[in-house]
């Protein structure tokens, strides 16, 4: 099955983000979820935001991609919002990545890489009226990546909620929830047939 590393929102590793790793791993998939905000978790997304700033953001991509030093290279990343940065470099940076899921988050492609790594399939997910992901340019990112390669997939879910799929928090909707996990189910479920293949 195919071996994944979650990284968390700007809210912190969260038991949204361990129910979401759980359900992924009743599919059979290996799912590791890193903290790397040593134990902290807060609230309000705003304090999130404020924390990761104070710590750095370049600390927090640096810590993922250190962590995922630790594991080999053929693993699917997916990252939450604040969690995207270190997911999106390390699908385009580290050999032999296997796919990417960005949740209500993307970085402007030529951050990384110019283009996006040809063969590694790639989902973008995000609420078209969530203002962190409208109004920040990660719409605008998503869509030029998902025009830039036969491999994105851009899913785009009406509403307002910047972190819908973590059902431990108030901006939780469980009906896009549900749709954005099956799609990643289906991706990881792709990626595990070729490596059998």
């Amino acid at each position: 099955m195919a071996n994944v590393l979650l990284f968390h929102h700007a809210q912190g590793l969260t038991p949204g983000m361990d129910a979401f790793a759980d359900v992924l791993r009743e599919a059979g998939h290996t799912v590791t979820v890193p903290d790397l905000y040593d134990g902290r978790t807060f609230s309000e997304l705003e304090d999130g935001v404020a924390y990761a700033q104070k710590i750095g953001m370049d600390t927090i991509e640096e810590l993922g991609v250190s962590i995922a030093n630790r594991f080999p290279k053929e693993m699917v990343y997916i990252g939450f919002s604040l969690g995207v940065i270190p997911a999106q470099r390390l699908a385009q940076t580290r050999p032999g990545a296997r796919g990417a899921v960005l949740i209500s988050g993307c970085v402007p492609l030529g951050a990384f890489d110019d283009a996006w790594p040809a063969g590694v399939p790639v989902q973008i997910h995000g609420m078209d009226a969530d203002e962190e992901f409208v109004d920040s340019g990660d719409l605008d990112a998503a869509q030029n990546l998902a025009a830039s390669t036969p491999d994105a997939e851009l899913y785009l879910y009406p509403g307002t909620s910047h972190l819908f799929a973590d059902i431990s928090l108030p901006d939780y909707d469980p009906d896009h929830a549900f749709a954005l996990t099956r799609m990643v189910l289906q991706l990881l479920g792709r990626v595990d047939a070729e490596s059998a293949g």
